[in-house]
């Protein structure tokens, strides 16, 4: 059996391995992105939409609108009118291909722009944004050229008459297309000017803003057909116009009127109207609190002046929120808020009836020389953080932290109805949470109630809000003295005295001592383990600051603990 002639095996597989190589090569060709392929096509649409429109209003204008001079015998008319079509649709065989090969050269970094991303350079900023513009100016010229070589031509084989009028629609022609152009090209340019815009605000880049696009709207919608109406009042002045004629004329003048005229407008109103409406919703979602609201800059004019405006308010709104969430971590919410609200502040205080807590770390020297300093922070964070949340939840706010202390008021700035009961209650709280959370540190806690003067303490250039008075240092006291109790928590007889019956009744009072730096004795009272029945207690008496009244117990000698 004979064996088949390899050869065109090999040359077959060989083939196939060349394509198959082409076609992959193929594949890792990256696909031009949506933005790439809308600003490819974006010229040959816009430049054939606006033209067609252009050269429609010519050939309406030039054919049943306005009437031709008398030109003689009707063969010599047809010869006039051949020879004008030919020229009319002669001139966008030539005219066209420059005028897209010149597009292309305008739009040839706008492409590199979409194709590549990243930070825009000088030149394709200047292609995005004066894009429009150029184009309708390369275009318009296009068409002047168009529009004097028709005339001279009409001038030059016929009559200057029929120059006058080829010349005049084919202007109008030209108003046309160049309006259509910039509304159409600038609309669809929007995503690319974006891009832009999103590097640089809008405000060395002047382009037509909101009076030049409402008057390019009435010029096409308005001016053009008016002129259209003159220009054939002129002409029946000179040569009498047969009535139907002239009634076909007017009526064709107003229907174009109505027609281009919504078509403009509605164009120019919506280049308009939807910068205005996206901020308008970027400030609908501002009023309902969300800051991160921002609109799209897709308008180098004063429109994207607004838009970037409203960025930039949105970006104030923001800092400034900031600034007073961090104002208020650092001196507290009622403090932050009395600051931005009040307007003017002023050195100096007033006397507020206050209850006051003081919470002081045990063992911070050992603590420091024992563990790192990241260990420290780590346990002084978690430490305080629980302090905060308690205090928060009663209704004061932390005045300040002394290092390993940190010093609660209840009462100022804000008012509360039973601050005692709340510095109390923050006080017992602590205790079990601090135990539980951070069982590795000791504590003390004190609270005591009583007159002090709060206000904004310090220097014209360097202040604070803070409260004076012996309150403050009877809780400081109360805090040490506290470490040496099992429940790590002390108050003063004034504080229960003060607080109402439903907090007052977890506390006892023991005896008094006098504590260092004081020369008055001090009731101690501790919170009552869980569980433990109180004592019986009179009846609060009907006083505003519901004092409680307790059965007279046997006098103490008084301590002084050094």
């Amino acid at each position: 059996m004979t064996e088949r002639n390899p050869i065109p095996r090999r040359l077959g597989a060989r083939i196939e391995a060349r394509i198959e190589a082409r076609l992959g090569g193929l594949e890792d060709l990256p696909l031009p992105s949506p933005l790439e392929l809308r600003v490819r096509w974006v010229l040959l649409a816009v430049v054939v939409i606006a033209n067609v429109g252009g050269a429609l209003v010519v050939l309406s204008f030039a054919t049943f609108v306005v009437p031709d001079p008398p030109l003689g015998d009707p063969a010599y008319v047809e010869y006039v009118h051949r020879v004008n079509a030919i020229a009319f649709f002669s001139y966008p065989v030539v005219a066209g291909p420059v005028a897209l090969w010149l597009g292309l050269r305008l739009w040839r970094p706008v492409v590199r722009l979409a194709r590549e991303g990243g930070v825009p350079d000088r030149e394709q900023r200047g292609a995005v944004l004066l894009g429009p513009l150029r184009l309708t100016l390369l275009l318009g010229a296009m068409w002047a050229v168009g529009a004097a070589g028709w005339a001279v031509l009409d001038a030059t084989l016929f009559t200057a008459r029929l120059a006058v009028k080829t010349g005049l629609t084919c202007l109008l022609g030209a108003m046309t297309t160049c309006t259509l152009v910039y509304l159409m090209s600038e609309r669809l340019l929007r995503p690319a000017a974006a891009l832009v815009l999103a590097t640089q605000p809008p405000r060395r880049i002047r382009l037509p803003g909101i009076t030049a696009r409402v008057m390019l709207a009435w010029a096409l919608g308005t001016a053009i057909p008016v002129v259209g109406v003159v220009g054939v009042g002129i002409a029946a002045l000179v040569t009498p116009i047969p009535g139907g004629q002239l009634a076909f004329t007017m009526i064709g003048l107003g229907g174009i009127a109505l027609l281009v005229g919504a078509v403009i407008t509605y164009l120019a109103t919506r280049a308009i109207a939807d910068p205005i409406k996206t901020v308008r919703t970027g400030m609908a979602r501002v009023a309902r609190g969300d800051l991160a609201a921002e609109t799209e800059v897709y308008d180098a004019s004063e429109v994207g002046q607004l838009q970037a405006g409203f960025n930039d308010m949105v970006a104030g709104l923001r800092r400034s929120e900031r600034l007073r969430d961090l104002f208020g971590r650092h001196v507290g919410e009622e403090v932050a808020d009395l600051a931005l609200e009040g307007g003017d502040i002023e050195l100096g205080g007033e006397t507020r009836e206050v209850a006051v807590l003081f919470v002081d770390l045990a063992g911070s020297t050992r603590l420091a020389e024992t563990r790192t300093p990241d260990q420290v922070v780590a346990l002084l964070n978690a430490f305080f953080g629980v302090v905060v949340a308690v205090v928060a939840r009663h209704g004061g706010w932390i005045n300040k932290f002394e290092g390993d202390a940190a010093l609660a008021i209840f009462g100022a700035p804000t008012a509360l109805e039973d601050s005692a009961g709340g510095a109390l209650g923050a006080a017992r709280e602590t205790a079990l949470r601090l135990r539980a959370g951070v069982a590795e540190l000791d504590f003390g806690v004190g609270v005591s109630a009583g007159e002090v003067v709060a206000g904004y303490i310090g220097a014209e250039q360097r202040f604070e809000y803070t409260v004076i008075g012996d309150p403050v240092n009877e809780a400081a006291r109360l805090s040490d003295l506290a470490k040496t109790f099992d429940g790590r928590v002390l108050a003063s007889g004034t504080v229960l005295e003060a607080a109402h019956l439903a907090e007052a009744q977890h506390w006892d009072l023991g005896r008094s001592v006098t504590l260092r730096g004081r020369r008055g004795p001090t009731r101690l009272a501790t919170p009552r383990p869980p569980g433990v029945p109180g004592r019986e207690r009179r009846r609060l008496l009907p006083r505003p600051a519901r004092v409680l009244r307790r059965r007279p117990t046997a006098p103490e000698d008084p301590q002084t603990l050094g």
